[in-house]
């Protein structure tokens, strides 16, 4: 029987290349977003693989919305293999432009949903004695970057998040793992004003995902390699001489 995954945010861009090739690969996919019947590519793949996947709107920034759906899901095939958290919410904002809405709704997001998703699925998996959890965080977990706070803070407290409970998930045999990636051509960079290094596309991005979560082992998955480099670098020199860099960006 094939394997399950649930994609949360894959209505478009990474999470919608990543739906793509799960069900080329003979998976059995259930996709969550907060409104799946307005995606038009989501229609075209429900057309195409009618009884391999799945819609089922979730709203993560809502608990009793993550509650019930979450059981929804497990009972769509009595279980689930793999949980793939891809949702987001982005605004750079400098500080004379701060909107507390949007550092509300990125934590609500970025950080509080996939705590709900835990929250609900950890005891499923344990209680099936197997399970498989990957969170898309951000490299901009790493350090904090000129205008970016507002969405690098909660995905850094996820990253720790996820530092801390790995050992506990892994002796109830669940396997945890956090992908930590550069910038992606996806409608969030999009409102970026600035040139990105190393710019991916959804395609190559979803591709190295589902590498890196189907075949290793290792707790993180990052890439691209250069800009992944110069972000670990910020974290481990002063800060004198890290901010002499960063500053650069404004």
């Amino acid at each position: 029987m094939s394997q399950i995954v649930w994609l949360i945010g894959a209505s478009n861009g990474i999470g919608l290349e990543l739906a793509k090739i799960y069900l080329e690969k003979k998976y059995r996919v259930i996709v969550s977003a907060r409104d799946t019947a307005h995606s038009v590519a989501l229609s075209v793949l429900k057309a195409e693989y009618e009884t391999t996947l799945h819609l089922i709107d979730m709203d993560v920034s809502q608990t009793r919305s993550v509650l019930t759906q979450t059981q929804q899901v497990w009972n769509t095939y009595g279980g689930l293999d793999m949980c793939i958290y891809n949702a987001g919410v982005y605004e750079s904002m400098k500080i004379e432009q701060w909107n507390l809405e949007h550092f509300e709704a990125m934590n609500q997001v970025n950080y509080m949903g996939a705590v709900r998703v835990l929250t609900q699925l950890t005891p499923l998996f344990e209680k099936q004695k197997k399970g498989h959890i990957a969170f898309n965080i951000s490299i901009s977990s790493y350090f904090g970057l000129p205008y970016g706070g507002g969405y690098s803070a909660p995905k850094a407290a996820l990253l720790n998040l996820c530092e801390s409970i790995q050992p506990e998930l892994a002796a109830k045999k669940i396997k945890l793992q956090v992908i930590n990636h550069g910038f992606v051509k996806t409608r969030l960079t999009a409102k970026n004003a600035f040139e990105m290094p190393q710019l991916l596309e959804p395609e190559e991005a979803a591709r190295k995902i589902y590498e890196g979560v189907t075949h290793s082992k290792a707790f993180e998955i990052k890439f691209p390699w250069a800009l992944t480099r110069f972000l670990h670098f910020l974290r481990i020199v002063p800060y004198s001489l890290a901010f002499s860099l960063t500053k650069k960006a404004l």
